[in-house]
């Protein structure tokens, strides 16, 4: 099994499941692969690091309330995968919806950790869509794009939400 390191705000994360930072959680399950859990300061480090931005319609990062935009308990691979389209695509990008009640539920929610949501601008929908494959819509009808890594991104009208399932080839 491949362990990468990571060095976030001075702790050492091992992902692959061995080790996660303090204050972390790192969920077993039936999976093979376990998920480590970040924290919104961890994540918002990463994404100014990236040149990433985030905004909030209610200018706030508290996860019980659904205008505000947190990142507290996403997926270290999620923040990555943010950090990969970014670098990849070269575009501006605005995080508009993380881990905050309010989304759709499941296994692979916004709740989870797996998913992000991004302002729509020229660049990046050319990137998705000129780099990704083009696959059947999504059952609200929302056009999909699944990336060569797996991580797939629907075209939500006003926003992208894009389901990453692994960093994205960090």
């Amino acid at each position: 099994m491949r362990t990468k390191a990571y060095t976030i705000l001075g702790t050492l994360v091992l992902t692959a499941g061995l080790a996660s930072a303090p204050g972390t959680a790192v969920a077993q399950g039936t999976s093979a692969t376990a998920v480590t859990k970040i924290s919104h300061s961890t994540a918002t480090t990463m994404f100014r690091n990236a040149g990433i931005g985030w905004t909030s319609s209610g200018g706030c990062s508290d996860r019980n309330v659904s205008t505000c935009t947190s990142f507290e308990q996403l997926n270290l691979a999620t923040a990555q995968g943010a950090v990969t389209l970014r670098n990849a695509s070269g575009c501006a990008m605005t995080i508009t919806g993380g881990t905050e009640t309010g989304h759709a539920s499941g296994t692979y929610s916004h709740w989870n950790g797996y998913k992000l949501d991004y302002s729509l601008t020229t660049c990046l929908g050319n990137y998705i869509t000129g780099n990704f494959s083009r696959i059947a819509n999504r059952s609200d009808g929302a056009a999909q794009y699944k990336s060569a890594s797996g991580n797939i991104y629907a075209l939500e009208g006003n926003h992208w939400d894009v389901t990453y399932y692994n960093c994205g080839g960090c």
